[in-house]
């Protein structure tokens, strides 16, 4: 059973981990988070961040270490990690590794309902989901190919060898379940009457 977590926002797991490296101001670990792309992995946006820092703080997890200035600009905290935050982060990463969470995707939704739509109008729809899977699936996987290139460690592209998996999983399920829908003795028959449809 999850564990619950004074802060359980997981941006706020990467600023912690983040946080482990080095002591960073907010706009720092913005920045960081960007360049490492962890947009894709984690919903955040510049306020969001901010308001993490501040929870993180709140519930002992990092502290202020000092305040800069560059120049003109305004003043920045920076943050460090305290031996909470690094206690909070091994639980919780390990929680996350071990333990399945029940998430709820949309499309799993989608699917439990689509029964509401007649057939007709579901395969043309998945068409377009299986051409948009395809593009996500060549930019995760070019992603891979070109930090390789690079010398990235695969270590640190694990998060894209499970997207390009998921979504080799999800495409080939939605191609699948096209070709079912469209069986003349598979459930898309009853499907089809049910929808007064031929």
């Amino acid at each position: 059973m999850a564990t619950r977590r004074k802060v359980s926002n997981l941006l706020g797991l990467a600023v912690m981990a983040y946080l482990s490296r080095q002591p960073m101001h907010p706009y720092e670990l913005g920045r960081t988070l960007k360049s490492n792309g962890d947009e894709r992995s984690i919903k955040y946006n510049h306020g969001s961040l901010y308001m993490v820092v501040q929870q993180l703080a709140k519930a002992g997890f990092v502290a202020p270490r000092e305040t800069e200035r560059d120049g003109s600009r305004p003043e920045r905290t920076v943050y460090a990690l305290t031996d909470a935050g690094r206690a909070e982060l091994r639980d919780w990463l390990c929680e996350l590794i071990e333990q399945p969470q029940r998430e709820y995707p949309s499309f799993i939704t989608a699917l439990s309902l689509v029964a509401g739509l007649p057939p007709s109008e579901v395969v043309p729809r998945l068409r377009i989901r299986a051409d948009a899977l395809g593009e996500q699936l060549a930019e995760a996987q070019g992603v891979i190919d070109r930090s390789l290139a690079e010398g990235v460690s695969r270590l640190f592209l694990i998060e894209e060898e499970f997207r390009v998996a998921m979504l080799t999983t999800e495409l080939d399920f939605v191609r699948r379940f096209i070709e079912e829908i469209n069986q003349p003795d598979g459930y898309g028959r009853m499907w089809r009457e049910f929808h007064e449809e031929k």
